[in-house]
């Protein structure tokens, strides 16, 4: 071989190298994202008693941290039923931009406890790798058992939102603890998701950038997007899903939506459509609106008040 043709091989070598190597240094930033802090105060959302609490995933290593809240200890008639909130990539609990606090506070008016915790590696809880929906189906599972063992006799359900809405469909459409799910802004799957999308994550070009992403971090870090599938959970839930997601948004489609209640036969199912709203934008936009559907899927789905008073959505 000549020099020419060496000096050429060792190019593509060096190129193919720092390129894997940049590849894996990104990928390290996306599963290990800067957590947030939880700085907002329950109280000046009108929520003025509640518990810090701690439990286990159900893998093993790993503590979440979250507030437990009571209806009945807030003031409220209290239903028997706990909603179990589930954040995004990246976020807390608090899930900022609704914020989540708001909402819960509507909920408590309505009679629901609620339970809102930090999946791994965000907020108090434990550091770990961010898997975007894979081991946080464990911490979710964890949750759920939390709540029944803390309220045995309630009914539960679970809202998520963007991660937090495609981990609490993996986790609550095989949980038969779990009477009905909301999701906000889900994906319907994730290797998918990330085929079409890494570019606007990590900065880089598509070509080699998501074939080297997608196929070194399922060796090095034990995490195949692949196993990620909200769109078989659903196939297989006999609950009812209410799906919620803005036309606006760009970070996740409305269409990931659209497509996973097409696969929902649950009669009770719903899909509401946002008009304008951004990713996970939804609350924000039309914090009354929302909550009023929201509790009317609830209600419905929890065997609560008849469906008839509200709507939960377009099907």
């Amino acid at each position: 071989m000549s020099t020419f043709l060496y000096t050429i091989a060792g190019v593509l070598v060096l190129a193919l190298v720092v390129a894997a190597a940049i590849a894996l240094h990104v990928t390290w930033k996306l599963t290990h994202p800067v957590r947030k802090p939880v700085d907002m105060d329950p109280a000046d959302f009108g929520i003025h008693h509640m518990e810090k609490v701690m439990f286990p995933s159900r893998e093993e290593g790993i503590t979440l941290a979250g507030w437990y809240f009571s209806a009945e200890q807030n003031g409220f008639h209290p239903r028997h039923r706990t909603v179990i909130f589930a954040h995004g990539y990246s976020q807390n609990r608090l899930e900022p931009h609704l914020p989540a606090l708001s909402l819960a506070s509507r909920l408590l008016a309505g009679g629901y406890d609620v339970l809102m915790f930090d999946f791994r590696n965000a907020g108090e809880s434990t550091p770990a790798l961010t898997t975007i929906g894979l081991r946080e189906q464990h911490d979710l599972h964890g949750a759920i058992d939390y709540a029944a063992s803390v309220r045995p006799g309630h009914t539960l359900g679970l809202i998520g939102f963007s991660m937090g809405a495609a981990t609490s469909l993996l986790a609550g459409c095989k949980d038969e603890r779990i009477a009905a799910v909301v999701a906000d802004s889900p994906f319907y799957s994730l290797r998918e998701y990330l085929q079409e999308n890494l570019p606007q994550w990590t900065g880089l070009p598509r070509f080699p950038f998501n074939w080297l992403i997608l196929t070194l971090s399922p060796v090095l870090l034990g995490a195949n997007p692949r196993h990620v599938t909200p769109y078989a959970a659903v196939q297989q839930a006999k609950k009812p899903i209410f799906y919620i997601h803005g036309t606006g948004d760009s970070t996740v489609p409305a269409m990931n939506s659209s497509r996973l209640r097409s696969l929902t036969s649950h009669e009770d199912a719903a899909l509401w459509l946002v008009p304008h709203a951004g990713h996970v934008r939804s609350y924000a936009l039309h914090p009354n609106e929302y909550a009023e559907k929201v509790m009317a899927f609830l209600d419905k789905a929890m065997n609560g008040l008849p469906g008839q008073e509200r709507e939960p959505g377009n099907v």
